[in-house]
């Protein structure tokens, strides 16, 4: 039976090595090889080569197509000293039938002996990677996504019945600054389905009581709050800055409105209503998909659009849509997934059913078909009377 060194001399000698200079001759000249670092989370963590994947050689198999899909494109693997790496690109080649992988010989530690530059990533706290371990196991958000979450900022509109998960569950996957605008107060009527609310808070203004609900959750989350009604004349100054916004307004003319500052401002939207047994979920990405108005051009009369309000709501719909809600903000600071922007899923409750629809954009659209450079300063902040607008559609 060989030894282990002899069985590292054997798969050497059928795999590709190259010379630490080669890789960063290529780095140097933007070829677009793909460069995979296999040693263990730890390891990449306290520096590695700029720019370089991580998939760790136990986990290869399962792992790896997902970094380079692209089988035939030079990968190029390395590990500490060029042991692993070699084991692992004869796996990628004889098994996994890559076409051109190699191993670069003597690992990180002869890349740093010639000098050449490495990266050293901002790591996570004890607490924090025990907090999020479970974010670290995934390969579509690891460290890399994990230090995207904690950036980032998301503007949550409303603290109600779909502001109050997405804020729980946003607050406990690490989102860096949570900003919440909402003027009013916790009423009773309100627990049946706002989650982020308690009775002992009844009267609380909506923005402290979920201020206090996400840091029992999480305390590490900045808490920017907007105790007041979202309008013309504040909106812009609101949503400056922010990555994403969570729509959990329930009135089209504050929606119209959001839509266009969000258009101006090029912020996605994740957008999501809540009625009876139904909900809506679409993200609306300015100028990479369709945004609110090419799929509602016009508001749909009042009697065919009644509030929650007026017509009730069961109260776990609004907790199904926020989490949805979630996920894809959760997806857009990523990376991850496909967003669902120029798709509108339906949910209907009461038959358990999800049905997606196509959504284009309008070429035609008054808000979306500018290019952004069009709009001049003074158009910028300022908009019509969404209240006559939505009022004539009745």
């Amino acid at each position: 039976m060989a030894s282990g060194s002899e069985l590292i001399r054997r798969i050497k000698g059928q795999i590709e090595e190259v010379d630490p200079k080669e890789v960063h001759d290529l780095r140097e000249r933007g070829n677009g090889a793909v460069i995979v670092d296999v040693r263990e989370q730890h390891e990449f963590e306290e520096s590695h080569l700029p720019g370089a994947l991580h998939v760790p050689r136990g986990h290869l198999e399962s792992r790896v197509e997902g970094s380079a899909p692209d089988k035939s494109k030079r990968v190029i693997l390395y590990c500490a000293s060029g042991n692993r790496s070699a084991l692992a690109a004869h796996t990628m080649k004889e098994l996994l039938g890559y076409e051109d992988v190699a191993s670069m010989r003597g690992g990180i530690t002869l890349w740093k002996d010639r000098g050449y530059e490495v990266e050293v990533p901002r790591t996570l706290t004890a607490e924090q990677r025990e907090r999020y371990s479970r974010h670290l196991l995934i390969p579509e958000i690891g460290l890399e996504g994990q230090m995207k979450l904690l950036d980032a900022r998301v503007l949550l509109l409303g603290a109600g019945g779909l502001g109050s998960p997405a804020a729980l569950y946003l607050a406990a996957a690490g989102v860096g600054t949570l900003g919440i605008v909402d003027n009013d107060v916790v009423d009773l009527s309100n627990l049946q389905r706002q989650v982020a609310h308690s009775n002992d808070r009844i009267g609380v203004p909506k923005v402290d009581s979920a201020e206090i609900a996400i840091h029992e959750i999480n305390p590490d989350v900045k808490v920017e709050k907007y105790g007041v009604r979202l309008d013309a004349s504040n909106v812009m100054e609101i949503i400056d800055g922010y990555d994403v916004i969570v729509d959990g307004l329930d009135n089209f003319p504050t929606r119209y409105l959001l839509n266009d500052a969000s258009v101006r401002k090029q912020i996605p939207v994740v957008s999501a209503s809540i009625l009876g047994f139904e909900g809506q979920l679409s993200v609306f990405h300015p100028y990479e998909g369709p945004c609110y108005r090419c799929l509602y051009p016009t508001p749909p009369p009042a009697d065919l659009a009644p509030s929650c309000g007026a017509a009730g709501v069961l109260g776990v719909l609004p907790g199904v849509m926020g989490l949805l809600q979630s996920v894809e903000v959760i997806k857009l600071i990523t990376g991850a997934g496909e967003p669902l922007a120029g798709r509108l899923l339906l949910y209907d409750a009461l038959g358990t059913t999800f049905t997606e629809l196509k959504v284009r954009r309008d070429p035609d659209c008054p808000i979306c078909s500018r290019d952004p450079s069009e709009i001049s300063d003074e158009e910028m902040g300022a908009f019509p009377d969404y209240e006559a607008f939505c009022a004539g559609a009745g």
